[in-house]
């Protein structure tokens, strides 16, 4: 059984995949390339200068396949089921247990309206600060959970909101995945020495 499984890869769903993945958790990601950053580009994302949205998204995907995501591209999710001790994954391929789920996908709710959780008067998903639904172990992030604010910093922000949540969980005490220069440089030089 995965840990999470994280549906879209975007920048909240690659996000979310880094962070829960980073730290230990057996991730998987189903990414079919529906973002919209493929038609932006970033001038206003903090510590960008100037990059185009294809170009940001193959950075990131790069980054969290470094970290150890099990990334699935071009493999669609067709439905999420509450299996009582986790939740079944559905795609094309096959099915996927896991037990948190981390719903990426943009505007389209239909995912988290089969699953049940609760929406706001303005039809986006009901979430808590850490981006939970209301259906326990389920996740809503970025234009799921907001009528405009449709950022990619923000979505990014909501993803690593909903993976230290659920890293929270895991560990049974509040995470933080705070990197100094020492661990990062010892992080990435383990990548670099793995021919990464």
């Amino acid at each position: 059984m995965t840990n999470v499984a994280i549906v879209g890869g975007g920048p909240a769903g690659l996000s979310a995949g880094l962070f829960a993945s980073k730290n230990g958790l057996d991730t998987v990601l189903f990414d079919t390339d529906g973002t919209w950053m493929h038609k932006a580009h970033l001038f206003n994302y903090l510590g960008v200068g100037s990059v185009g949205g294809s170009e940001f998204m193959a950075t990131a995907r790069q980054q969290v396949d470094d970290f150890g995501v099990d990334r699935h591209q071009g493999e669609e999710v067709t439905d999420v089921e509450d299996a009582g001790d986790g939740f079944t994954v559905t795609t094309e391929e096959g099915e996927y247990d896991a037990d948190y789920v981390v719903l990426a996908t943009g505007a389209n709710r239909d995912l988290a309206e089969s699953l049940g959780c609760e929406f706001d008067d303005d039809d986006t998903v009901s979430v808590n600060l850490s981006t939970e639904t209301s259906v326990d172990g389920v996740y809503a992030t970025g234009a799921m959970a907001r009528a405009e604010e449709w950022q990619a910093v923000i979505s990014t922000g909501d993803g690593a909101a909903a993976a230290l949540d659920i890293l929270s969980n895991e560990k049974g005490e509040h995470y933080h995945d705070f990197d100094v220069p020492d661990t990062a440089s010892s992080v990435f030089g383990d990548l670099i020495d793995d021919g990464e």
